[in-house]
């Protein structure tokens, strides 16, 4: 039976989203790519800096309309990143303590902004933090919130201002409305997901849009995709934090992905340089993932004499990687050259050709 701290929490819920404007869109133009042009979707202007913003928001309305969360009830995640700084901003917001379980070496920038919204943080020194999570959790008599498994359900994929419906209904007065393809990178899986959906749901409305999803070094999805083998393991996480995973996460599905890449690390950090020059701003690793994407797709309607948009998301903020993608030292301490695959982008985009 509901209770009046479940109304009063989804009235919270609802009155945050009501106050927050949707995500901007931005068109990119460049000359090498004529009648191609590139959106990108602005997901870090949300209140916490990015696109998991909307999936704390969904995760927190499923855990309560489920009746799993409770008044006082802390929150647990097992998140160093983006998902743990918006659930910590949204359990604030709901008056419940949050813990995010993460390795002893995620930095410090990120544990300050989970800590800036109440969060604490619970290290652990080896990689199993879903296990962690999980015993966390049964101690403190508190909910394991489990982005991983419940990402592509707590999403209302069919409509209610998802990323989805936001981006058709964006370009809906734009010369050519219906992408030709819409790149996203795989993290939980839930963002894919929800695009893929939504694609079929609205498929009598629109011309037909494919989705291709990008996939950074040291992730099982790539492979997995090709395979369908849910027991690849890996046992490393990705550099490119927020995206890549070491297990097959339950959140994410094949079937509604139209394609699969994989991108270099060394790719998408320099990717945003690029991106640095194009939009005079700095951008968190998953948007150079996207963006090495978005090129090469682009690259493929130009040689095949289609036109079309391209449309890809901008997850987070740099402000975030000022100690990782935007310091030398970090990127010569990972063993990565960015200069030859910097060199290769920006001929991409003078010639409006893909090199390999």
């Amino acid at each position: 039976m509901h209770t009046a701290w479940t109304r009063q929490a989804v009235q919270v819920l609802e009155s945050e989203a009501n106050r927050s404007a949707d995500t901007h869109l931005i068109r990119l133009d460049l000359p090498a790519f004529p009648g191609i042009p590139l959106y990108l979707k602005d997901e870090s202007v949300h209140p916490t800096g990015s696109l998991k913003h909307r999936l704390a928001r969904s995760l927190f309305l499923y855990a309560i309309c489920n009746g799993w969360l409770q008044a006082e009830q802390p929150v647990v995640e097992a998140s160093s990143g983006s998902t743990a700084i918006s659930e910590a901003y949204f359990a604030r917001l709901l008056g419940l303590p949050f813990f995010a379980v993460m390795p002893r070496s995620t930095s410090r920038d990120k544990v300050a902004q989970i800590e800036f919204f109440g969060g604490h943080c619970h290290f652990i020194d080896d990689t199993d933090v879903y296990g962690a999570a999980q015993r966390l959790a049964a101690a403190l008599g508190g909910h394991y919130m489990d982005q991983f498994t419940y990402a592509e359900r707590a999403t209302d994929w069919r409509g209610n201002n998802n990323i989805a419906e936001s981006i058709f209904r964006q370009m809906q007065r734009e010369p050519d409305p219906d992408p030709r393809w819409i790149v996203v990178p795989a993290g939980t899986g839930g963002t894919s997901a929800t695009i893929g959906r939504y694609i079929r749901y609205r498929s009598a409305q629109h011309a037909p849009v494919r989705l291709a999803v990008v996939d950074p070094e040291h992730s099982v999805f790539y492979d997995y995709y090709a395979c369908r083998d849910s027991s690849l393991h890996l046992n490393r996480g990705s550099r490119i934090e927020g995206i890549g995973r070491p297990r097959v996460e339950p959140s994410f599905l094949p079937s509604v992905i139209d394609r699969m890449m994989r991108v270099p690390d060394a790719a998408s950090i320099a990717a945003l340089r690029l991106l640095e020059q194009l939009l005079g701003r700095r951008c968190g690793g998953s948007t150079g993932t996207n963006l090495v994407g978005a090129l090469q797709l682009m690259s493929e309607l130009q040689e095949a004499g289609e036109r079309g948009p391209v449309v890809t998301l901008i997850c987070d903020g740099g402000d975030r990687y000022r100690c990782s993608y935007y310091n030398d030292e970090w990127i010569a301490s990972e063993g990565l050259d960015l200069a030859p695959q910097l060199a290769r982008l920006e001929a991409v985009v003078r010639q409006g050709r893909w090199i390999d």
